[in-house]
């Protein structure tokens, strides 16, 4: 029998609360994976840099939440969703997800083996979903004071990481290409924690220091390190800077400059606005709940 578009989202609310139960913020995905909840600031004639302070759903992954009745609320805002994301970096789980994708030619799985054997460290076996287009999820946990970018390619051909302000689809989502699923004999693993090694290699530079104080001065420096940033570099080396605008007491006044920097530098005006939003809402507890 054809499974209906209102088993699908009932399905989904299920699997959803499922994961909430489990500590992991979750939120509604439509088939195209993307939030299925519209921002409530889409007809605003000027961008709003909102992470949910207004009070309304809709901000993406700042929506994500794992009390049920706030799940429920969100699922039953958006009956259509055929799925559910769940926001990485959050506590108490602090979710790394490591995605092996297949749409290049590369073996993303043999990439990582190598990033393994070259940097010294085991692939834990950990909870893994498998994807529809043949790719897979592994899930793993980093300590609550270390800030994992997303990156895509960055690491390695193929491997694309989902950290701070990311979220993964969660297994017993549809969307518009299949169904996501736990791989057999991990369903009941718990996220393994991310091998040090691996750690390093995905979170940003250290912060420089300097003997006179606050490194950034008025900024300047933050905004050359995000214009200097090559390909496969924008994402982290924004973020990098962001948060440390931020901590400084800058990251207002700098917002516009790191903004237009990231768009000279080769990311979207959404992508660096969204980067940037996930910096304030880290080191400034902005739009947290």
């Amino acid at each position: 029998m054809a499974i209906t578009a209102r088993q699908t989202a009932t399905l989904a609310l299920a699997h959803a609360l499922s994961a909430a139960e489990r500590g992991l913020p979750v939120i509604p995905l439509s088939a195209t994976k993307l939030p299925a909840l519209r921002s409530p600031h889409r007809g605003d004639p000027d961008p709003v840099l909102c992470r949910g302070e207004c009070g309304l759903p809709g901000h993406g992954v700042h929506d994500a939440i794992t009390d049920p009745a706030g799940v429920r609320a969100l699922f039953a805002a958006a009956p259509w969703a055929t799925g559910y994301g769940i926001a990485c970096g959050r506590p108490p789980h602090h979710l790394i997800g490591i995605d092996l994708d297949t749409k290049s030619s590369t073996d993303s799985m043999a990439e990582l083996q190598h990033l393994a054997l070259r940097h010294l460290f085991t692939i834990p076996e950990t909870v893994t979903v498998l994807t529809p287009s043949g790719g897979r999820h592994l899930w793993l946990t980093g300590p609550p004071d270390t800030v994992v970018p997303n990156s895509a390619g960055r690491l390695a051909p193929g491997i694309d990481v989902r950290g701070t302000g990311g979220y993964l689809v969660g297994p017993g989502s549809v969307t518009a290409h299949g169904a996501y699923r736990l791989a057999p004999g991990t369903a009941h693993l718990p996220p393994a924690p991310c091998p040090r090694a691996l750690l390093r290699l995905i979170t940003p530079p250290a912060r420089p220091r300097s003997r006179r104080g606050p490194a950034h001065g008025d900024g300047h420096g933050l905004v050359q390190f995000v214009l200097g940033a090559q390909e496969g570099q924008r994402n982290t080396r924004l973020f990098w800077a962001a948060c440390r605008a931020y901590e400084n007491g800058l990251g207002d006044t700098l917002t516009a400059a790191l903004t237009d920097a990231a768009v000279h530098a080769g990311l979207t005006e959404r992508e660096a606005e969204a980067t940037i939003a996930s910096a304030a809402r880290l080191t400034t507890g902005r739009g947290t709940r």
